[in-house]
């Protein structure tokens, strides 16, 4: 596959990952893992940011438009170890006037400390993981917390500062019907959050609900009559669909998942964390070790050489164009071209077969969407694009 340039070096943003939780939940299948209570919390954060002096190398003197910390349950963190860990960051890195920094959080995990605390130590948007309103989808998802402290965290986040919240939603869940799935999204548009992520649940491999599927889940046609219902109510309260998942009122949109979607750029620390970096020689993908305890070994160590892995060609467009069409405002040609470094005509000869089965259009001369049959076939729009 013919290569026209060398890529535009793109944003850059940092993943942050903080492995535990209070409980596994059985559908995750993130790098994951209960915290006894001797987790060793101070120790991981020596480790993350001796990891950051590496990742200040790659970065190149690049400021970082974004800082996303997940997990995990990064709120299992104090404040204080969260205010140590983003001082780490401020004192290694350029960081754009705007940056954001998002925290994942737990309605049943903020116990750490006062919400205020985290605001203090420099988040400046959290992503609450609500998942459902109703009681009895909490219990079936194995979830820890209660209907109630959604709102109360929401509330808390919400006098102590945070005026960009988001709020994580699941639909598809054991036993759930179309009603209930609408009555989530209401729920939790009352709590006026700036941002929604509403995605379906999926029996991922690895987890307890790939081996042991719940009793109750809603059949294909029943889900799809959730998404068409569930995207035309959130319309109406006011939230702009602009990825698959990903639903914003007016200036909501999360910095962070943007650039992953147009294949920006993103530095990683933490067990697990993956990174994409883009250099005068190619674009090359890296990975740190997944045990929490091998991590800090190897960081303690001295070794911090997460190898590169160039991305060919092919997988370069097969990595754009799976992220590009989950975005309900489509691409333009030239985004492809800068992100990618490949030539046009790579791009144009992939899509003939999906524009003749009519899942994407070309809405200008230069600019694609998906189409509404695209849209309920994705998985088979984005297959197209693997490499042969």
């Amino acid at each position: 596959m013919p290569i026209e340039s060398l890529p535009v070096l793109p944003p850059l943003s940092l993943y942050v990952h903080l492995p535990w939780c209070v409980r596994k939940c059985p559908y995750c299948d993130f790098n994951s893992y209960t915290a006894a209570d001797d987790a060793p919390r101070d120790r991981y954060l020596d480790a993350l940011i001796a990891d950051l002096d590496a990742e200040s190398e790659r970065a190149a003197g690049r400021e970082l438009i974004s800082i996303f910390l997940g997990g995990g349950t990064p709120s299992y963190f104090t404040p204080e170890q969260i205010a140590r860990l983003l001082r780490g960051v401020a004192e290694r890195f350029g960081r754009a006037d705007d940056i954001e920094i998002t925290m994942e959080a737990n309605p049943g995990t903020v116990e750490c400390g006062d919400p205020a605390g985290y605001r203090r130590a420099g988040v400046n948007r959290l992503s609450i993981g609500a998942q459902s309103f109703a009681a009895e989808s909490l219990q079936a998802l194995g979830r820890i917390h209660a209907v109630a402290d959604i709102e109360r965290s929401v509330v808390e986040a919400r006098t102590s500062g945070f005026d960009n919240i988001n709020i994580d939603l699941m639909y598809g869940l054991p036993g759930q019907t179309i009603a209930g799935a609408v009555l989530d999204i209401e729920r939790a548009v009352e709590l006026q959050p700036q941002h929604l992520s509403w995605y379906q649940l999926t029996l991922e491999p690895n987890t307890v609900f790939h081996a042991r599927p719940p009793a109750g889940l809603p059949d294909e046609d029943r889900l799809f009559e959730i998404q068409g219902l569930g995207e035309t109510r959130l319309a109406e309260l006011g939230y702009e669909q602009y990825e698959v998942s990903a639903y914003a009122r007016a200036a909501g949109r999360s910095i962070h998942n943007m650039n992953y979607w147009t294949f920006g750029d993103y530095l990683a620390v933490g067990a697990g964390a993956h990174g994409k970096i883009s250099t005068a020689d190619g674009i090359w993908r890296y990975a740190k070790p997944a045990n929490p305890r091998q991590y800090m070994e190897c960081i303690e160590g001295g070794d911090y050489s997460a190898a590169l892995e160039p991305v060919s060609a092919a997988n370069r467009l097969f990595e754009f164009m799976l992220n590009a069409l989950r975005l309900t405002d489509g691409f333009d040609e030239s985004l492809f071209t800068a992100r990618t470094g490949l030539a046009i005509a790579a791009l144009r000869e992939r899509l003939r077969t999906p524009q003749d089965r009519g899942l994407v259009t070309r809405t200008s001369a230069h600019f694609w969407s998906v189409t509404a049959l695209g849209r309920r076939f994705l998985n088979d729009l984005q297959a197209e694009f693997l490499p042969p």
